[in-house]
C-alpha cells in the first residue's frame, strides 16, 4: 500500500506532464507556431559549480584498459578507488566513499543489496555504455543528491537520439579488448535506429576476468584451499569475474517534449572477491526507468519513476574452502557430502533480495535571464530481505534471518536559488529536507542454542525497531570572477545521511556471522546498532583557478576542504556475553576484531592541487601538453583520536600528451606515499609507496578507433593503499583460517589492446 501510494502521486504528476506536452503550445513570438527542439536542456547542465567532468576523448581511451566503470574517474583530483570485485569497486573521494556519496546512475538513486556492498552503483553500467560522467567534490547543489555527507557522481548512457529529417537514423557500434593480466576479452555493441518521432536502442557487453597476478611474490605457491586449484605465489586469489549487461531504451519525441523508457538487465554469475571472506555467485538485476524532459515557457519540467530488483547471492567461490566440518579427509578434502548435517557444511549460502522504487520530480523554473529557481521532489521506498539458508553443521536447522523486510524509505523535497548579480558575482542557496523512515521484521538463528542466537534474537525483536529521521540540507555556493580568466569559488554546505539497513540492523554477534558483514573490505566482522544516529557533516570548500589570457595555454586550480561530521558512524570493538566480544577482542593490537557500528565525531581535511599546461602547439612534431593532480586528505576521530579507516596518503598523477594527426600517446607517472596513519580500533595494516608508469596510445580513423597501451610497464610490486586484507583464498570462514597482515597486491604489468568500429 505504502508503494502504491507514493507511485500513485508520482505517476498523476508525470500524467499531468503528459497532458501538458500535448495540450501547451510553446510559440516563437513572430511565427507564433509550434516550434520543436531538437535536444532538451537535462536540470543540472547549467550550474556553475562545476564538476569534474571525465572528457570524451578519456572515457574512449579508458573503456579498452578496464571493465569497471568506477576507475573511469581515478585521474580526477580528489578521487581514488577502493579495491573490491573486478567491476565493482568503490570510489573514494576526499576521504568518503560508499553510501556516504551519492551516486546517480541514468538518474536513479540505486542501492546495494548486500552485506558486503558487492553491488554498488557503477557496478550496473559497463564502461563501453558510458556517456558523460561527472563528479561534484567541492559543495554538491541540495538538487543533485541528499542522504549523503559528501560528494556526489553523475554517470549517463548515451541521450536517446532521433533524426533530424525524414529518413531512418541508423547508426552503431561494435567493439572488443582484450587485457594480458588476468587474461580479460570483453565485447560489446550498439545500435540505434530512429525516426524524428521515434527512437529504438540497444546497448550490450559482455567481459569475462581470471585471477589477476601481483607484480611479484607475495604468498606461497600451493593450493588455494583443500580440494581447490593451485596458486602461483604472485596470482591473487578471488580476483576473477564474468559480468553482462543489456540495455533497451524506447523514446518518442513531440514538440519540446520527450519521453523514454529504459530496461536495464544484468547477470553476473561469478565475481569472486580479493578482500571479503565470501564471494558473489549470482547477481541478478532488473531495472526500469521512465523518463519525461519538456520545455515550456517557465523552464524546464523533468520527471522520473524507476524500480530495481536485485537478486544477489553469496558462498564460496574457487579459491576458497567450501566443504567444513569434521568429517575425515578425502582426497585432501576436510569434509565430504556424506558427513551429514551433523558432520560438514556445504559451504554457506547467503542471499539477498532487493527492491527499490523511487520517483523523481525537477522544475528548472528561469525567473529572470540572470535568475533561476529549481524545485523538487524525490520518494524512494527501499525493501530488503537478507536470508542464509542452512548447509549443515551447526548451521541448521533453520534458516538464519539476517534482514527480515528490512525498509528504508525516503521522502524529499528542495528548493535552490541561483542568480547572477553581475557579470563578476553569482550565488547560488540551497534547502532540501528528507525524511527516512527505517524498520525491520523479527529475525532468528540458524538454532537457538547456538552462538547466542536464540537469546540475541529475541532482544532484537522484543526492541523498538522503527526508526525516523528528519534530515535538513543547506547549501551556499559563491562563485566569484576576479578578472577575465581567473575566478574563485567558494561555500558551505550542510549534509545529512541515515543509516544504511546493514549497519542498523544486523543483530548477530556470533563470530561467524559477524565476519559476513563487512562493507570495507578489512577482514574484520561487524555487528549493527539500533541507536545509530543520522550522520551531519558540515563543509567548508573553496576552488581557487588561475589561467593564462588566452585560458589555452596554462591553468592551475588549488582546491582545499575541511568537513566536520557529528555523529560520524564509525567503530568499537564489540562487548557482549559472546566470547568474541571479550576482553581479548578488546585490547588486540594484532589479528582480526570483532567491531560493532557507533555515532561518534570525525572530521576530514585537505586539498587538491592539479594543472595543466601547452608544451607545444601546431608544430611539425604535433601537439605536447602535461597535467598533473596532487592530493592530500587527513581523516581523525575526534571522539578517540584514532585514524580514520581507508585514508589515502598523499599521492601524485603526471601525465605526457603527445597529439599527431590521428595518434594520441600518453605517458603516465604514478606517485603515491607511504601509508602510515591507520585505524587502530580496526587493526588496520600499513602500506608502503611506490611509483607506477603507464602507456597510452589510440588510433582514430573516421569510424575506427584502436586503443592499446601497459599500465604498470615495469611490473612493479605494490600494496594499493585502499586494497584491504587478502582475504581471496584459505578457509575463510574461521577467523584464523586467513593470515592477518597482508594487503592486497596491486595488479602487476598488463597489457592491454582494444578495437572500435561504428556504422
Amino acid at each position: 500500500m505504502k508503494h502504491f501510494k507514493r507511485c500513485q502521486l508520482a505517476t498523476l504528476i508525470v500524467a499531468l506532464c503528459s497532458y501538458n506536452a500535448y495540450g501547451e503550445q510553446v510559440l516563437d513570438e513572430k511565427s507564433e507556431k509550434k516550434q520543436p527542439v531538437e535536444k532538451i536542456t537535462v536540470i543540472g547542465s547549467n550550474f556553475f559549480s562545476n564538476p569534474s567532468e571525465i572528457s570524451a576523448d578519456t572515457l574512449e581511451r579508458l573503456r579498452s584498459a578496464t571493465s569497471d566503470t568506477a576507475s573511469l574517474f581515478r585521474n580526477i583530483p580528489g578521487v581514488t578507488l577502493q579495491t573490491s570485485g573486478g567491476v565493482s569497486s568503490f570510489p573514494v573521494i576526499r576521504g568518503l566513499s560508499d553510501d556516504r556519496i551519492r551516486i546517480k546512475v541514468d538518474g536513479m538513486d540505486l542501492i546495494s543489496a548486500c552485506g558486503n556492498h558487492m553491488n554498488p552503483p557503477l557496478s550496473y553500467i559497463d564502461p563501453t555504455n558510458v556517456d558523460s560522467a561527472a563528479v561534484y567534490a567541492g559543495i554538491t547543489p541540495v538538487s543533485l543528491g541528499g542522504d549523503s555527507v559528501g560528494s556526489t557522481i553523475i554517470v549517463n548512457a548515451k541521450e536517446i537520439e532521433f533524426s533530424d529529417n525524414d529518413k531512418l537514423l541508423k547508426k552503431g557500434q561494435i567493439g572488443t579488448s582484450y587485457r594480458t593480466n588476468g587474461n580479460v576479452f570483453s565485447r560489446n555493441i550498439a545500435a540505434t535506429f530512429a525516426t524524428k518521432m521515434f527512437s529504438f536502442n540497444y546497448n550490450g557487453s559482455t567481459t569475462k576476468a581470471e585471477n589477476y597476478s601481483a607484480g611479484g611474490d607475495f604468498k606461497e605457491a600451493g593450493l588455494a584451499a583443500a580440494g581447490r586449484e593451485w596458486l602461483a605465489a604472485d596470482e591473487v586469489g578471488s580476483s576473477q569475474y564474468k559480468s553482462t549487461n543489456h540495455s533497451l531504451t524506447l523514446g518518442m519525441k513531440y514538440d519540446n517534449h520527450v519521453f523514454d523508457f529504459k530496461v536495464g538487465i544484468q547477470d553476473i554469475p561469478y565475481q569472486a572477491w580479493v578482500n571479503q571472506r565470501m564471494d558473489m555467485t549470482g547477481n541478478d538485476s532488473t531495472q526500469l526507468n521512465f523518463h519525461y524532459a519538456g520545455e515550456y515557457l517557465w523552464g524546464v519540467l523533468d520527471a522520473r519513476l524507476y524500480k530495481e530488483n536485485t537478486e544477489h547471492s553469496m558462498q564460496f567461490y574457487e579459491d576458497k574452502l567450501f566443504w567444513y566440518g569434521s568429517s575425515p579427509a578425502v582426497d585432501g578434502v576436510p569434509c565430504t557430502p556424506s558427513g551429514g548435517k551433523t558432520g560438514c557444511a556445504a559451504g554457506m549460502p547467503m542471499d539477498t533480495e532487493g527492491v527499490n522504487v523511487g520517483a523523481v520530480i525537477k522544475a528548472n523554473i528561469a525567473l529572470s535571464a540572470d535568475e533561476t529557481l529549481r524545485l523538487g521532489f524525490e520518494s524512494q521506498d527501499y525493501t530488503l530481505d537478507d536470508w542464509w539458508d542452512p548447509s549443515g553443521k551447526g548451521m541448521w536447522p533453520n534458516t538464519f534471518i539476517n534482514i527480515n523486510n528490512g525498509e528504508r524509505d525516503r521522502l524529499a523535497f528542495y528548493t535552490e536559488w541561483q542568480n547572477k548579480f553581475n557579470t563578476d558575482l553569482l550565488v547560488q542557496l540551497g534547502l532540501r529536507y528528507e525524511n527516512v523512515e527505517m524498520n525491520a521484521d523479527e529475525v532468528q538463528g540458524y538454532s537457538p542454542m547456538m552462538a547466542n542466537y536464540g537469546v540475541e534474537a529475541a532482544a532484537f525483536n522484543a526492541a523498538d525497531r522503527k526508526k525516523t529521521d528528519d534530515n535538513i540540507d543547506l547549501t551556499a555556493i559563491v562563485h566569484y570572477q576576479l578578472n577575465s580568466v581567473d575566478t574563485i569559488e567558494f561555500g558551505y554546505a550542510r549534509k545529512t545521511r541515515s543509516p544504511n539497513l546493514y549497519e542498523r540492523y544486523t543483530w548477530s554477534t556470533g563470530g561467524m556471522v559477524m565476519r559476513m558483514i563487512n562493507m570495507v573490505g578489512d577482514g574484520n566482522g561487524y555487528v549493527g546498532n539500533l541507536e545509530l544516529n543520522a550522520e551531519v557533516s558540515h563543509t567548508l570548500s573553496a576552488s581557487f583557478d588561475w589561467k593564462e589570457a588566452t585560458q589555452k595555454t596554462w591553468g592551475v586550480t588549488l582546491a582545499p576542504y575541511y568537513t566536520y561530521i557529528e555523529d560520524y558512524i564509525d567503530v568499537t570493538r564489540c562487548a557482549s556475553s559472546n566470547m568474541n566480544c571479550g576482553a581479548a577482542n578488546q585490547t588486540a593490537t594484532e589479528g582480526f576484531v570483532y567491531l560493532q557500528f557507533v555515532n561518534e565525531s570525525a572530521r576530514i581535511y585537505g586539498v587538491d592541487l592539479s594543472g595543466f599546461v601547452i608544451l607545444e602547439e601546431n608544430s611539425h612534431y604535433g601537439d605536447l601538453s602535461a597535467t598533473a593532480a596532487i592530493s592530500y586528505v587527513r581523516g581523525k576521530n575526534n571522539t578517540t583520536d584514532d585514524n580514520l579507516y581507508n585514508m589515502m596518503p598523499l599521492n601524485a598523477t603526471f601525465s605526457l600528451q603527445h597529439n599527431l594527426d590521428h595518434w594520441t600517446n600518453i605517458l603516465e607517472l604514478e606517485l603515491v606515499e607511504n601509508k602510515n596513519k591507520v585505524s587502530a580500533v580496526r587493526n588496520e595494516v600499513t602500506t608502503a609507496g611506490y611509483g607506477l608508469v603507464n602507456l597510452r596510445s589510440s588510433y582514430q580513423f573516421k569510424a575506427l578507433r584502436i586503443d592499446f597501451g601497459i599500465e604498470n610497464l615495469f611490473d612493479k610490486f605494490y600494496h594499493h593503499p585502499l586494497g584491504g586484507a587478502y582475504t581471496g583464498q584459505g578457509k575463510t570462514m574461521s577467523s584464523t583460517g586467513v593470515p592477518w597482515g597482508v594487503s592486497v597486491p596491486g595488479m602487476g604489468r598488463s597489457l592491454y589492446t582494444g578495437i572500435s568500429y561504428k556504422f
